[in-house]
């Protein structure tokens, strides 16, 4: 690993690779730096932190064009309609997509499960054909407890929950059309939900 004038006294081979991207990228960032603010195709995508989905390439984005916001699983929690509220109050967005994938890590958990997990242990969990076990069982906390992981039984299910949800909420106003779709990660298509689009209608 080359030296480095990092605060943090240790780092690793990834946190390095990441800095010498990033001083690559800056170097032919050129025109970039007039982007505006708002995005200029004025819609936004809520989508899943999945390594295997990238938005600018499925949905053909360059920077500046879109808000894209990604957690676990893609789903309408609290702090996704906080992003969508302030995408649309603020910076004008007018269009919203929701898309869930195929193979989805949060098929294949429950809130029981992970909350059982972490009781026991913060450190990374494995999982066998038994199911998901800590590989040590000290340093646990029972604040999760208090958190709804909003995991996923059905992703057709999930995709009209959370358009659902998101039409339904007192600062979503209903001119605001809410997409649902499901991206397969073995083709790379999105697939329509139906009856999420229909929710999601505005009117």
């Amino acid at each position: 690993m080359k030296e480095n004038n990092l605060l943090q006294k240790e780092t690793s081979k990834v946190h390095q690779e990441v800095l010498d991207a990033n001083k690559n990228y800056s170097a032919s960032f050129g025109e970039k730096k007039d982007l505006g603010l708002p995005p200029a195709r004025k819609f936004a995508i809520l989508t899943c932190m999945d390594a295997r989905l990238d938005p600018a390439k499925y949905a053909g984005l360059s920077e500046g064009d879109a808000h894209v916001i990604r957690n676990a699983g893609g789903r309408a929690s609290d702090d996704a309609i906080r992003s969508l509220v302030i995408s649309h109050k603020l910076l004008g967005t007018d269009e919203w997509f929701v898309i869930h994938h195929t193979d989805c890590g949060m098929e294949y958990f429950t809130d029981e499960i992970i909350r059982s997990l972490l009781s026991k242990s913060l450190s990374t969990a494995s999982i066998d054909q038994d199911g998901w076990k800590n590989v040590t069982e000290k340093g646990g906390s029972n604040e999760a407890n208090n958190i709804s992981f909003l995991t996923i039984a059905n992703q057709t299910e999930s995709i009209i929950e959370d358009v659902k949800r998101i039409k339904n909420h007192q600062l979503v106003p209903s001119y605001i059309p809410v997409y649902g779709y499901i991206y397969d990660v073995k083709s790379g298509k999105l697939i329509e939900i139906p009856e999420a689009t229909i929710l999601g209608k505005a009117t």
